[in-house]
């Protein structure tokens, strides 16, 4: 299998999460073009589920620990499937080889942390030149019956598991932001205990931690040599740019 670029693009870019269900489609059709413009091979995309999945996973109470609520969990999966069904549709109508896949069938978690996802249809997918689009989800969870399964925590997994040469992470800021509203240029392990606390913290509902939980992630990537950028996904060529490999913008997190 070839390198993997791996780009995860948050829900608060492509949904409006003040509102359950709500898109942001004029931006979902941004990113598709731009993915579809970039060329780029063997592109792993990973979307966060946004206002098709916090809200109705906070209604049911699956962001507590160890909350068995399976007829929660089956509805906020239906909801999020959605959200994947219309992003992979629309990277189609653009030309792009896209074909969905959805974590609650092929991935455990245990108390909350992803333990394992099958990869060899994804890597099949690659390749053969199509991009499998994956998601934030509700999985199985082996202590817990069922828990939330972040993108981040995928993102993770499967860039130590394939190896990626390349990781993004698309929100809707010009990176991490600390509580002046400054962008932090560069985090690694040593300087993220001092750069935690100064996280912004949004005002809508989010289960899967925002970007403290996003950048907690991203920091155990670097500790596994492997090197990641948060940039702003709503900016026109910022996708594009990522791809092709010329980012010089946003946060990047690196190992030292």
């Amino acid at each position: 299998m070839s390198e993997v670029t791996i780009l995860k693009i948050g829900g608060s870019v492509l949904t409006d999460k003040r509102e359950e269900g709500k898109l942001n489609q004029d931006r979902i059709t941004k990113i598709a073009k731009e993915i579809a413009s970039s060329d780029v091979q063997n592109l792993i995309l990973i979307h966060g589920a946004g206002s098709f999945g916090h809200p109705i996973a906070k209604k049911f109470g699956l962001d507590a620990s160890g909350k068995q609520n399976y007829a929660g969990a089956a509805l906020t999966h239906e909801m999020v499937k959605e959200l994947n069904k219309i992003i992979v549709k629309e990277l189609v109508e653009d030309g792009v080889a896209a074909m969905p896949v959805h974590p609650m069938s092929c991935a455990i978690s245990s108390k909350g942390r992803l333990k394992e996802i099958m990869t060899a249809q994804i890597e099949l997918m690659t390749d053969n030149d199509v991009v499998p689009v994956i998601h934030g989800d509700v999985v199985m969870d082996l202590e817990w019956g069922t828990s939330i399964l972040s993108g981040d925590q995928i993102v993770l997994h499967l860039a130590q598991r394939l190896k990626a040469k390349r990781v993004g992470v698309g929100t809707d800021v010009d990176g991490v932001i600390d509580g002046e509203g400054r962008i932090i240029a560069s985090i690694t392990p040593k300087t993220f205990s001092n750069i935690k606390p100064l996280l912004t913290t949004p005002k809508s509902v989010d289960v899967t931690g925002e970007m403290s939980g996003k950048v907690s992630e991203l920091v155990r990537l670097a500790k596994a040599g492997i090197q990641s950028y948060v940039f702003n996904a709503s900016k026109k060529g910022n996708i594009t740019a990522f791809l092709r490999g010329n980012i010089d913008f946003g946060t990047v997190i690196r190992s030292d």
